[in-house]
C-alpha cells in the first residue's frame, strides 16, 4: 500500500512546489526581458537592472524600508522577549491574562482594523501630547513594532518554556547574580530563537503595506506602497527585477541565518555532550 500511495505523494508534492514557486521563477526570468511589455518575451537582456538602480524613487523607498524594519526588528525582539518571561517565568501576576491577550489579539485582527486603530492613537497623541508631530518613519517604526513583538513573543515564549532550568540554577547557586545569569545562561541557549524572531519581524515591517498605508505621512513612502503604486498602473519590467533582487537577498539572508543557527546548536549540543 506504502508503495502504492508514494507516486501519488510524489505528485501532489510537485505540483504544490510548482504552484508555490512556478510564479516566482516566472517572474525571475522575465527581469531579464528586453521588451517593456511583461507579457511579451523580447529576448534576454538586464538593461531593466540599470533603469533601477536610477530610478531614484525606488531606491529612497527600499532604503527606508530596511531602516524601518531593522529598527522595529530590534525593538520588537527586546519587548517580545520581555513579554514571554514574563508569561513564562511569572505564571501569577496581575494582569497576566491580559497580557496574553493583548500578545494573542495582533495574531488574529485584521490589519485594516489594526492600522485605523493606529491611526486615531496617533492622531489623539498629537492633539493632547503634541507627539508625534504628524505622520512619518517614526509611526511607521511604533506601528511596525506593536504587531511584530506578537509574533516574537510567540516564537521566543516557546523557547524559553523548554528551557532547562538548572542551568540557571545551577549557576545561581554557584554566586551568579539574575542578571548575569541572564546574559551568560539564558540568552545564549535562546539566541536561535531572538535571531528567528529577529528575522520574522524584519520580514513582516518589510512585507507591510496596509498599517504602513494608515500612518504613513507625505514624507515617508515605503518599497510596497511604491510598488503598489507602480502595478496598479501595469507592471513594470523594473518591478520583476527588483522582486529577483528582494528574493535573490533574503535567499542568503536566509541560508547565513541558518547555517548560523545550526553551528550554534551544533556546538551547544558538543559542549553539553562533553559535560
Amino acid at each position: 500500500m506504502r508503495k502504492n500511495r508514494f507516486p501519488l505523494l510524489m505528485t501532489i508534492l510537485v505540483f504544490g512546489y510548482a504552484f508555490l514557486y512556478g510564479p516566482i521563477l516566472s517572474l525571475i526570468i522575465y527581469s531579464f526581458n528586453e521588451s517593456r511589455l511583461v507579457t511579451v518575451w523580447g529576448g534576454w537582456s538586464t538593461k531593466w537592472y540599470g533603469e533601477l538602480l536610477q530610478n531614484q524613487a525606488i531606491l529612497d523607498a527600499a532604503a527606508l524600508s530596511l531602516k524601518i524594519a531593522a529598527i522595529s526588528a530590534t525593538f520588537a525582539v527586546i519587548l517580545g522577549t520581555l513579554a514571554a518571561l514574563a508569561l513564562v517565568r511569572f505564571k501569577r501576576f496581575k494582569g497576566r491574562y491580559l497580557l496574553d491577550i493583548m500578545v494573542a489579539a495582533p495574531l488574529v485582527m485584521p490589519e485594516v482594523i489594526l492600522g485605523l486603530s493606529l491611526l486615531l492613537l496617533f492622531v489623539a497623541m498629537e492633539d493632547v501630547l503634541g507627539w508625534p508631530d504628524g505622520r512619518g518613519q517614526t509611526t511607521i517604526v511604533i506601528a511596525h513594532m506593536t504587531f511584530a513583538m506578537a509574533y516574537v513573543t510567540v516564537v521566543v515564549r516557546s523557547r524559553i518554556a523548554h528551557l532547562d532550568q538548572s542551568l540557571e540554577e545551577a549557576a545561581m547557586d554557584l554566586g551568579a547574580k539574575p542578571l548575569k545569569v541572564f546574559f551568560s545562561i539564558t540568552l545564549p541557549i535562546i539566541a536561535p530563537a531572538l535571531m528567528a524572531g529577529w528575522l520574522l519581524a524584519f520580514t513582516l515591517s518589510l512585507d507591510d503595506l496596509v498599517v504602513a498605508s494608515f500612518v504613513s505621512g507625505p514624507g515617508a513612502t515605503t518599497l510596497p506602497m511604491v510598488v503598489y503604486s507602480s502595478v496598479r498602473l501595469g507592471v513594470s519590467p523594473q518591478i520583476n527585477a527588483l522582486a529577483t533582487l528582494i528574493v535573490v537577498l533574503v535567499t542568503i539572508a536566509v541560508a547565513i541565518a541558518g547555517y548560523v543557527m545550526y553551528r550554534q546548536e551544533k556546538l551547544r549540543q558538543l559542549e553539553m555532550n562533553s559535560k
